[in-house]
């Protein structure tokens, strides 16, 4: 017997008939003998409109609020997918994020999982009962409804797996597996066998939608097996595994987008110190992540222009914060961009080779695409330009890197 997590993204749980399609696979599982614990998503497109209906009411809402609305989709997919399963003979209770219980932060809208006791789970396993649970959703340390984040449904599961200790955390979504970068812009990606935990961590990061970042940091601070599958096909997909997993290490294992990206830029701020502190403190205290930032010293000395990146999704609140700051921060003009995507490239085997940055920069300058910020890491290389270069910038790099699936 093995116990298994399997998790059903919002494109599994369309409509009815995905949900009954739901249902027959993890009937398959639990008639094979296994302990099954299903995680699943809002039915597709409810989070958006959700969301929508929020900002219609309060555009700079209260995030507490924010949560109580946009978990209710998952609510009515567990029930639902508890439903179906019932239908075909197979035990089945739906369950809530409070009811588990996933105990969270108090961070509304982005809360992250501080602990999953799994002794409820652990009984409904011996009752025979599959646990239907709604993904995406915790519980605060005062009592209140929190999110995770988009995409948290993939954090819940494999919180959940780690909770009881699952021998395999099952993702199913619209796609087959992990590919080198996203086969509906460039048609020559490849689909991965295996990809370790750091790759897969970085792509997720950097953009790739196939799983969410927090729930590849914690597959791999917990070791959870993480298996990427269609819920549409049945064929092999992808093992997200240690990197010593991997017989055969590339250069390059993957090229990642994101077209979420706002650029921020502060200009004539005094160059003093402190004033890093007095601009990205208020931005950390309304919980706006800062990702790439560069900084330009005018040649006297005394005024700097500061450059940043966050998401997009955050650039009204960013932007309402910043000039709240203004006398303290004492800038001159503050200038948003929407219009950029961030592009990376990915690869363990970046570690041991040199030259992977001057390649990447190389063949976007013969595309005449301007680079606008630049970061790094020890397994990634990633660059900011404009939005309407980021499939020209896909393909070239792909091809480059020798990513390109052969006939």
């Amino acid at each position: 017997m093995a116990r298994i997590v399997m998790k059903f993204g919002g494109t599994s749980v369309a409509d009815l008939d995905r949900i009954r399609n739901v249902a027959q696979r993890v009937k398959r599982e639990v008639d094979a003998g296994n302990q099954v614990a299903v995680v699943v998503s809002a039915m597709a497109g409810t989070t958006n409109q959700l969301v929508a209906w929020v900002n219609g009411i309060s555009k700079l809402h209260d995030t507490k609020e924010y949560d109580a609305v946009v978990a209710s989709g998952e609510q009515v997919t567990a029930g639902l997918t508890a439903l179906a399963l019932q239908e075909i003979g197979v035990p089945a209770r739906s369950w809530l994020g409070w009811q588990i219980p996933i105990y969270t932060d108090d961070v509304h809208g982005k809360a992250r999982i501080t602990d999953i006791p799994g002794d409820n789970l652990n009984a409904a396993f011996d009752l025979g009962e599959v646990a239907v649970i709604a993904g995406f959703q915790g519980v605060s340390p005062d009592g209140r409804i929190t999110t995770l984040g988009r995409g948290g449904s993939d954090t819940s599961a494999v919180g959940i797996a780690a909770a009881i200790k699952a021998d395999r955390c099952d993702i199913y979504t619209d796609v087959d597996g992990v590919y080198t970068t996203d086969p509906r812009i460039v048609t020559k990606a490849r689909k991965l066998d295996k990809i370790s935990y750091e790759e897969m961590f970085e792509m997720a990061s950097l953009g790739a939608k196939v799983l969410q970042p927090r729930s590849v940091e914690m597959a791999m601070k917990h070791r959870v097996r993480v298996q990427v599958l269609s819920s549409f096909a049945d064929v092999p997909g992808t093992l997200v595994v240690d990197e010593d997993e991997i017989v055969e290490q590339h250069l390059v294992s993957g090229i990642a987008y994101s077209r979420d990206e706002a650029k921020i830029t502060l200009a004539k701020v005094a160059d003093r110190p402190g004033v890093a502190a007095a601009i990205f403190g208020p931005l950390a205290d309304a919980a706006v992540n800062v990702d790439m930032i560069v900084q330009n010293v005018s040649a006297d000395g005394k005024t700097t222009d500061l450059t940043f990146t966050i998401g997009r999704a955050d650039l009204e609140r960013a932007l309402q914060v910043l000039r709240d700051a203004k006398e303290t921060i004492e800038y001159s003009q503050l200038i948003p961009d929407p219009a950029v995507a961030k592009v990376s490239v990915v690869g363990v085997g970046m570690r041991s080779h040199a030259g992977v940055a001057l390649k990447m920069f190389e063949t976007l300058a013969a595309k005449n695409i301007n680079i606008q910020v630049i970061t790094t890491s020890e397994i990634k290389v990633s660059v900011l330009i404009a939005e309407e270069y980021t499939e020209l910038a896909l393909r070239a790099l792909h091809t480059v890197f020798g990513l390109d699936a052969t006939a």
